[in-house]
């Protein structure tokens, strides 16, 4: 049930290698990656549990030194003060320019060991190998390796490229229902960008995969690795505005994080389930997209239990229409802080159909704001 996915970058070229068990026989796919028998591996004390230390057994007992640097777990991570640990840590146990860095974790730990890798010596290779579906299927692919802000999510960061992405399937079995949903919402999100074919598949085929099917699930993940390669390697660094488009949902969902304190309150994936709502949303409040592909996309993502509406996180600030026009104050301030503002404008991605989006720079904010204090209403299930 092997499944491989290439992405094709010139010099920065690598491999998405999807096999069940792979953890069971790691020294078979990091070992060729290494210049030399020395390695790092940066994991956080969840998945140390569950399966860094084997990670590390192995390594060692093929002949591998395996130096472990464990972090906290959670977006709180994503800091100066935990970059400058890792880093001074990798410093510490000799790690030289050519030597690998395993990220062994959801998307927190490869962003952090990424950027990690992108500023140690100048530059280090460095190996993901995503635990979570959200990190397999989205932050793992691509490059883009980053730290939060106070003033933002993913604000201070690099693209640095990984030597290779190792997926193992199986990984998600010491997974909660919620922490698969939320790599869900990105799996939905890339048909929507993309592949319409794909979305028709996930109508039929998500509930199953969630419940454990793992066939369709390495296909789910396969196909959407095949989507943000295809993109990533058009656009690597988002210069084309091809790639901006894997932000559906994202200017909404970053917003409404940054709103929540990047708490457990409201997790990426379920910010980006309402953000693509409100995307399509709007969109149909515009003129740019059927409101019959807006009602098949809430149908399928409340199908999966996924959050479709903003009550579901600010129900308790918005009793009044004063209260909920502050919040919408608020999240328009944060989004006037993305990174992909030009000249002051906020690119919005807006679907004009379900595997069809663009990116729109003209967006009226106070619109906006006025929209998002209707939707925040309690009667509104958006």
């Amino acid at each position: 049930m092997e499944r491989e996915v290439q992405l094709d970058l010139g010099q920065n070229s690598y491999r998405i290698t999807i096999v069940p068990g792979l953890l069971n026989n790691l020294v078979q796919y990091v070992r060729p990656l290494l210049a030399r028998p020395y390695c790092a591996i940066v994991t956080d004390s969840n998945v140390f549990t569950h399966h860094g230390r084997a990670a590390v057994q192995q390594l060692e007992d093929a002949g591998i030194a395996t130096h472990l640097i464990d972090i906290p777990p959670g977006e709180s991570s994503k800091s100066f003060a935990i970059l400058e640990k890792v880093v001074n840590r990798l410093l510490h146990v000799g790690i030289e320019r050519n030597d690998s860095i395993i990220a062994l974790g959801g998307g927190v730990v490869g962003d952090l060991t990424g950027f990690a890798s992108a500023i140690l010596r100048r530059g280090c290779p460095f190996i993901q190998i995503p635990t979570t579906l959200l990190a397999q299927v989205d932050s793992s692919v691509g490059g883009k390796t980053a730290i939060n802000s106070e003033l933002g999510k993913n604000m201070i960061g690099a693209f640095k490229q990984p030597q290779a992405v190792l997926i193992d399937p199986d990984s998600l079995n010491s997974l909660s229902r919620r922490q698969l949903l939320c790599g869900y919402a990105e799996v939905v999100k890339a048909a929507l960008v993309k592949d319409k074919v794909f979305f028709d598949w996930l109508e039929g085929r998500g509930s199953t995969i969630l419940a454990g099917d793992q066939e369709a699930l390495v296909d789910m993940i396969a196909r959407a690795c095949e989507i943000k390669a295809d993109i990533v390697s058009q656009d690597e660094t988002e210069r084309r505005g091809l790639r901006a488009l894997l932000n559906l949902g994202h200017t909404f969902g970053h917003a409404l994080e940054s709103e929540c304190g990047y708490s457990d309150r409201l997790l990426h994936g379920e910010a980006v389930s309402i953000g693509i709502v409100l995307a399509f949303g709007y969109a149909q409040r515009i003129g740019r997209c059927p409101s019959e592909d807006h009602d098949r996309v809430v149908a399928h993502l409340r199908q999966v239990e996924l959050p479709t509406h903003l009550p579901h996180i600010f129900s308790d600030r918005c009793e009044t229409a004063a209260a909920a026009n502050q919040v919408a104050d608020r999240l328009i301030k944060h989004m006037q802080q993305d990174k992909k503002a030009n000249q002051g404008q906020i690119p919005f991605i807006l679907p004009t159909e379900i595997g069809t989006c663009q990116s729109v720079f003209d967006v009226d904010l106070s619109d906006i704001q006025n929209y998002l204090c209707e939707m925040m209403q309690p009667k509104q299930t958006v």
